[in-house]
């Protein structure tokens, strides 16, 4: 294993003192450490992952300093556009250097949507002609790869890819956090908005814990799964999943249960939203200020005023609640409310230890939603 100190103060050595990207699992542990040990002009959590490439580039425009961009490997399709039309050495020749955590790696037991992406995580650089290595979890042996990737960059002002295996990085426990004094759980809150819903109402929920906690409600009481499409990858799109639905089934009330760090990586569907005006359209987003599911690391979501945000682009009505009797009054409300409406729901970090992942497989689970749409 690589010590996140070692990895991180090698590379001050060359001069790469710049982080900025979207937090991952396989990083938590040096995501921690350089949260730490960087300030929060030089490291900086982006919407997504072509943001993150965005920002490097102005950093390096400005200082001529090489940045290192830090991501999972399922953000790589967000980065391809500025890496492919930006970054790359027939357009401005920009160096940087990827990060890039390795879920679904082929021969390592994932959760279905990351198999297909760890299949292709290679052959993407490759077909981006990014140069790249797979980490050494030695010392000595990643001492020179760090050094040969400077090398490549500095030479050749080209990206150049680490790619991480799963342990690749020793535990490193945060000393700088934040923590919010809400007084609900995100897992009570979900539970409380499912109880809420009409018989014919259906629910789409984002990635990561919000759709493990909905799952686990409805096994709980043992109400089937038909009635709700757990989008367990394609992080920030499930507003527009429902948005879909919402326009083509309007005899239904269409509740997108998001995250804040997914509403941030993709805003813009909310202007989309706003502007189509589904009327039987409600979009609940449970802001605790952070990515729980990858590791805690905070988003600039606790320091925006979503409900006016909302409003701004058209949605007829947007509310925002942080303890469960504002939480009840507000879904009598929006349950009688033409859409589109947005209900920001203020929760606690953290989630169960002991939260378990859906048993159903993606097509199981689209089959019966299907069903249910009938």
């Amino acid at each position: 294993m690589i010590s996140p100190a070692f990895f991180i103060e090698t590379l001050r050595q060359y001069g790469l003192d710049f982080f900025t990207g979207v937090p991952d699992s396989l990083l938590k542990n040096v995501c921690a450490y350089i949260a730490d040990h960087q300030d929060d002009r030089h490291n900086i959590i982006a919407a997504n992952e072509g943001a993150a490439v965005g920002i490097a580039t102005g950093h390096y425009l400005a200082t001529e300093k090489i940045p290192v961009v830090y991501m999972q490997n399922s953000g790589q399709g967000n980065s391809i556009n500025p890496l492919a039309s930006l970054t790359d050495k027939d357009v401005y020749n920009i160096p940087l250097l990827l990060l890039i955590g390795w879920r679904g790696k082929p021969g390592i037991h994932d959760e279905p949507q990351h198999v297909k992406q760890g299949k292709i995580t290679l052959s993407l650089l490759q077909t981006m002609d990014i140069r790249y290595v797979v980490m050494s979890q030695e010392e000595n042996a990643l001492k020179a790869q760090i050094e040969e990737a400077v090398r490549f960059m500095q030479q050749n002002k080209e990206p150049f890819a680490f790619v991480v295996e799963k342990d690749t990085f020793s535990a490193y426990t945060k000393q700088k956090d934040f923590l919010s004094d809400f007084s609900l759980s995100r897992e009570e809150a979900v539970q409380t908005v499912a109880a809420a819903l009409n018989e014919k109402d259906c629910i789409v929920s984002t990635t990561g814990m919000i759709s493990r906690e909905l799952f686990e409600y409805r096994a709980a009481r043992q109400q089937g799964h038909g009635r709700d499409f757990l989008t367990v990858g394609s992080m920030g799109h499930a507003s527009q999943i429902a948005l879909g639905i919402a326009l083509e089934k309007n005899d239904r009330k269409i509740w997108c249960l998001d995250g804040d760090g997914a509403m941030l990586m993709h805003m813009g569907g909310m202007a989309v939203i706003g502007n189509m005006k589904p009327k039987n359209y409600i979009h609940v987003i449970f802001n605790n200020g952070a990515h729980d599911s990858v590791g805690g690391q905070p988003t600039v979501a606790l320091d925006m005023n979503i409900p006016e945000l909302a409003k701004s682009v058209g949605y007829n009505t947007a509310l925002s609640v942080k303890t469960e009797e504002e939480l009840s009054a507000a879904l009598n409300l929006v349950k009688n409310t033409v859409g589109p409406v947005l209900l920001e729901i203020k929760v606690k970090k953290g989630n169960r230890k002991d939260l378990g992942r859906p048993t159903t497989t993606p097509v199981q689970n689209k089959e019966a939603f299907m069903d249910f749409l009938k």
